[in-house]
């Protein structure tokens, strides 16, 4: 039993939200695990990867856990909203946690406790013979108490819905982090990217008052512009970029340097973002 302890990762997000440090996530797009690995070799906290917008399949999904944990990084999976499956097979996976997006209800906040975490918390689907159990090296008693207290739930708030429900969403107990997204919510708002618009402000500001008072960590999208302003709201949990971003912005650095250098006439101008204006 000693000896399989040790193989229990901890999450560095809750080691840190738990003493009041700031979190910071990468974004990746890019599925497959050099892009991924390249990521966790820079240090950062946590990675967030996604199977909502992207092609990243379970078997991706699980060599990346295997590289999070060799440099302590832990892996989020933004899951596809379908059978109680896909809510689990992550953590199954090892990874670290989960992000549930267009959490609507106080009723869905409830029902995405009980497919996620162990009694007594909730009833999930129990199969301790995978990564996340250690192969059944572990005891059951120790399984559940892991998996209820280092893995991570968090949910998104990013629909007017969810915004109204903000109060019974939060005082559901098992979530970890709420995590508001503009850029959906600015599209419901029918101000598409306007990220810094009061209506958004507003709706972000209220997310995080309501998290904290129940007991959860408020996260959200930051970009430079907005990094200070979200911390002052008591937001902690902060994805601070992504791999598109970063590898699209590099290739145009280099192909203008290469144009004034060259007199070649060609050079590259892109907008800071696809989805998010000022």
């Amino acid at each position: 039993m000693e000896k399989a302890n040790k193989y229990l990762k901890k999450s560095v997000i809750l080691k840190k939200l738990r003493n009041n440090q700031l979190v910071n996530c990468l974004k990746l797009n890019v599925s497959n695990q050099a892009a991924f690995e390249i990521a966790a070799m820079s240090g950062i906290d946590s990675t967030w990867v996604c199977r909502e917008h992207t092609a990243s399949d379970w078997e991706i999904i699980e060599r990346q856990s295997v590289v999070a944990k060799l440099y302590d990084c832990d892996l989020i999976v933004r899951i596809e909203k379908g059978s109680y499956s896909d809510y689990i097979k992550p953590f199954e996976l090892d990874a670290t946690g989960i992000m549930i997006p267009h959490v609507r209800s106080g009723k869905e906040a409830e029902e995405i406790v009980r497919n996620t975490r162990f009694f007594p918390l909730g009833q999930r689907a129990w199969d301790g013979g995978n990564a996340d159990g250690k192969y059944c090296a572990i005891g059951t008693d120790e399984y559940m108490a892991y998996s209820n207290t280092e893995k991570v739930v968090i949910v998104q708030i990013e629909n007017p819905e969810g915004v109204a429900a903000i109060e019974e969403i939060c005082a559901v107990d098992g979530i970890d982090i709420i995590f508001f997204g503009p850029a959906d919510l600015s599209q419901y708002y029918g101000i598409p990217g306007q990220i810094n618009h009061p209506k958004i402000v507003e709706a972000r500001q209220k997310v995080a008052e309501c998290a904290i008072r129940n007991g959860k960590f408020p996260g959200t999208v930051t970009t430079p512009d907005i990094l200070e302003a979200v911390i002052a709201e008591g937001y902690r949990f902060l994805n601070i970029g992504a791999d598109v971003h970063a590898l699209r912005d590099t290739y145009a650095a280099a192909i203008n340097r290469f144009a004034a250098i060259s007199g070649n006439a060609a050079s590259v101008s892109l907008a800071s973002s696809s989805y998010v204006k000022e």
